[in-house]
Order: C-alpha cells, then sequence, then structure tokens
C-alpha cells in the first residue's frame, strides 16, 4: 500500500538535504516544532497544507514542485509511466504530414 504521507515526508526530506539546511533550521524558519516536522519527514504524521506551505517556504522550493515530486514518486510506485512510451496515435496523426520527405 501506497502512503502519501510516507512520500511527502521523503520529498521533504530530500530537499531539505539538498539545500544543505538542518532539520532545526527548517523548523525554526517553518515555525513548526522540531519533533513533529520529524515525524512529518518520517511518514509517521500527516502535514496539514498550512504546515506544507511554511515547510516549502523555509525550504524556499514552491508548493507546486514539492506536489509534483510527490506525484512523480507515486506514479512510479504505482508502475505507472511519468512519460509516454510511445508518441499516441492522434499526434503522430497531427504532425505526419509536417514530417513526410519531399
Amino acid at each position: 500500500m501506497i502512503l502519501v504521507r510516507q512520500e511527502i515526508g521523503d520529498v521533504l526530506r530530500d530537499f531539505r538535504l539538498q539545500k544543505g539546511r538542518t532539520l532545526r533550521q527548517v523548523a525554526s524558519k517553518a515555525s513548526v516544532a522540531l519533533g513533529y516536522l520529524s515525524e512529518v519527514e518520517r511518514g509517521q504524521k500527516e502535514a496539514s497544507s498550512e504546515i506544507l506551505a511554511s515547510v516549502a517556504d523555509a525550504l524556499d522550493v514552491p508548493i507546486s514542485t514539492i506536489m509534483r515530486e510527490v506525484g512523480d514518486r507515486i506514479s512510479v510506485l504505482e508502475g505507472l509511466q511519468v512519460f509516454p512510451d510511445v508518441v499516441p496515435d492522434e499526434l503522430v496523426a497531427s504532425i505526419e504530414p509536417q514530417l513526410s520527405l519531399r
């Protein structure tokens, strides 16, 4: 079973580490209790949208970027492709006249 809270926590931790920030620094800047943020990162607690927005702001990462990464990770776990393996037929039909060699 895929736990969205686990994926959110993993993404938040990854962004925090990429930024070279400690849990304490992010919690302080986001005005979130250190222990609570730690539990969110470990997927033990669900974060409200307000807390996610505060943490995203503390990380200087748009919340849309965080949510897109969460969605991409869940797609992989579900076995879905982020990008199609083939070009859809309707797209081929729309550009095929432009591709013909004369």
